[in-house]
């Protein structure tokens, strides 16, 4: 049995999809803790039960951190032993755990971090791209900044990974063709489900393979890097 220690904040990382995808240690976690701080506790609550767990739970998510982290810094402070959970995967990876994290190291709490699955990770080692060195963007924003960042991004030799939802998917690949040209991309959704899915191919074939589909599941975007002959062209077109 894990030893729960007192006032101590649990970063539990969940399945990403198949609820098999979890620690023994993570499991055990949720069992002994006192409260669970999770992003959607009805998403939460099916993978309590798949486990046989029940265990009192509060919502922890964007629209209420600013209330919410008091509250559980003061239930830390006090003794509260806290697991806290994102809908899928790793807290703190494109989600609002970050808040939560840094007013408990600064109020001295002890952090402590359940290692698990990450989609982006998943995503990068099945995509066939070089993994030595890689830059994760999550979401792109949402309009300032969008562009720039895209033409910056499309400057980098390292694979780069972003995350997007189903009905934005077509214009984001539409918008990267315009900085990426026909760069390699790996497309990968719904990893560890039934339907787990990878496209891989230039841009222009990937575009057009989901071209007119109904998709679910947000989709990990791997791009290959810059390479040297992405360059030489550049400057031939320059001299053109």
């Amino acid at each position: 049995m894990v030893e729960i220690k007192s006032g101590t904040l649990y970063i539990v990382a969940t399945p990403i999809g198949n609820l098999r995808d979890i620690t023994y240690r993570a499991v055990e976690i949720l069992r002994e803790v006192e409260l669970i701080a999770a992003e959607d506790t009805r998403k939460t609550k099916i993978l309590l039960d798949f486990y046989d767990i029940s265990k009192p739970m509060v919502s922890y998510f964007s629209q209420n951190e600013h209330r919410r982290v008091p509250e559980l810094i003061n239930r830390l402070q006090y003794g509260s032993s806290v697991a806290l959970v994102t809908d899928a995967g790793t807290p703190g990876i494109s989600d609002p755990a970050y808040a939560i994290v840094h007013a408990a190291v600064l109020a001295g709490i002890t952090v402590v971090p359940l290692p698990g699955p990450t989609a982006f990770v998943s995503a990068l080692v099945a995509s066939g791209l070089p993994t030595d060195s890689f830059v994760f963007e999550g979401f792109l924003p949402m309009k300032k900044g969008r562009q720039t960042l895209l033409q910056k991004l499309a400057q980098e030799e390292r694979t780069v990974i972003l995350y997007e939802s189903p009905h934005k998917i077509s214009k984001t690949l539409g918008e990267m063709q315009k900085y990426f040209g026909d760069r390699y991309v790996v497309l990968a959704r719904e990893i560890t489900k039934k339907f787990e899915e990878f496209l891989r191919g230039p841009l222009p074939d990937v575009m057009k393979a989901i071209e007119g589909r109904t998709v679910k599941g947000e989709f990990v975007v791997v791009i290959k890097g810059k390479s040297k002959k992405d360059k030489e062209d550049v400057r031939e077109q320059g001299r053109g």
